[in-house]
């Protein structure tokens, strides 16, 4: 009823919000814990959320201008999403920039695994794996990214810009 005057004390979902809503929901599927026996930890979950999220970052860098400003939401995004699940967990301002620097720089570092693959079996190990995986499972990811991947550019930027991936 007041919302117009209370405009600048709520906090406006931000542009990323979508985008990274849907990514979150891909990276929570069981099947990359279950069938490609991604560790379900901290970590495990961390390594899908970032691949996924490096995926969709690397799809929208082929869109040049247009897709600037959707990657660059859905990094912003990510990057509050880390702030808030640390300082859940405990985190304090005394660290706390240090370990998202840390996130940002890991999501980083699959952005260009990806935007450098050449063998996506290779990159869905260094990217989802820290130690010896299963053929089989990792045979599993890796066509769950193709199939990911395949998603993606079937799914025009606007619609991606909405959290929507056909």
């Amino acid at each position: 009823m007041l919302n117009f005057l209370f405009r600048g004390l709520t906090a406006e979902r931000s542009s990323g919000a979508a985008l990274f809503d849907k990514v979150t929901a891909e990276a929570r599927r069981k099947s990359w814990y279950v069938e490609g026996a991604v560790p379900d930890t901290l970590d495990g979950r961390f390594a899908v959320l970032a691949t996924i999220a490096a995926l969709v970052l690397v799809h929208l860098e082929r869109d040049g201008e247009d897709g600037n400003a959707a990657s660059v939401a859905l990094t912003e995004r990510f990057i509050e999403v880390m702030e808030s699940e640390h300082r859940e967990l405990g985190i304090g301002d005394p660290t706390l920039g240090k370990t998202v620097r840390k996130l940002v720089g890991m999501l980083a570092r699959r952005v260009e695994l990806w935007r450098a693959s050449i063998d996506p079996i290779e990159t869905a190990r260094d990217s989802l794996y820290r130690g010896d995986v299963e053929e089989d499972a990792l045979a599993h990811s890796a066509g769950a990214i193709g199939d990911f991947i395949a998603r993606l550019d079937a799914t025009p930027l606007e619609e991606l810009e909405q959290g929507r991936i056909r």
